[in-house]
């Protein structure tokens, strides 16, 4: 099983069925929270559709299609991330992730994403990575800002949710741009900053 370490309280684990009922759980207890940005909570209502869906993403991992990460915080399932896409034809990928509301504001996607991007440049034939978020959800809007990612653009009413249609914004990042990033800031990737 894919597992790596961020420091002494985060770290990344592939996905597998055995975490399918913490994982349940934790979306179950964030539905609302989810549901403002996310348009798959309500489709997930019983333990069995979170090992299903997992199921399907370990096929997709085993094809090269995607990536599906548990993020442990302490020992404890606290979110997801994933590159949902990854388009080897195009050497191209999009991220998505997710956080229990309780494990927000502590840095844990920031570091999380920015060791996606690490591992993705470093060991996939991926020459661009791109994130898409609700024009709405600051937070999740300013980690690629954060961690110099391009907005390369709005794509207007994309996705809907709760019955409303959703903007997104489009940002990027080229493998040269996160290197140069990386080692002109001489970043260690267990000092990245909280904040």
């Amino acid at each position: 099983m894919f597992y790596h370490k961020i420091d002494k309280d985060l770290q990344l684990a592939l996905s597998i069925p055995q975490f399918a009922e913490e994982m349940f759980a934790l979306t179950d207890k964030n539905r609302e929270h989810l549901k403002q940005w996310l348009p798959w909570p309500d489709q997930i209502v019983k333990v069995s559709d979170t090992t299903a869906f997992i199921s399907l993403q370990l096929k997709r991992f085993s094809e090269g299609e995607a990536i599906h990460l548990s993020i442990f915080y302490k020992n404890m399932i606290a979110g997801v991330i994933a590159y949902n896409i990854i388009d080897q034809a195009n050497g191209t990928a999009k991220v998505g992730y997710w956080l229990g509301k309780e494990y927000t504001g502590k840095g844990i996607m920031l570091k999380a994403v920015r060791e996606l991007l690490f591992l993705g440049f470093e060991y996939w034939p991926i020459q661009k990575i791109e994130i898409h978020c609700a024009e709405t959800n600051t937070k999740s809007t300013a980690i690629p800002e954060k961690l110099g990612f391009k907005n390369e653009g709005l794509i207007r009413r994309t996705a809907k949710v709760d019955d409303t249609y959703q903007n997104h914004i489009i940002f990027g990042i080229l493998r040269e741009e996160f290197h140069s990033d990386y080692h002109s800031h001489g970043f260690h990737r267990q000092q990245l900053s909280d904040e």
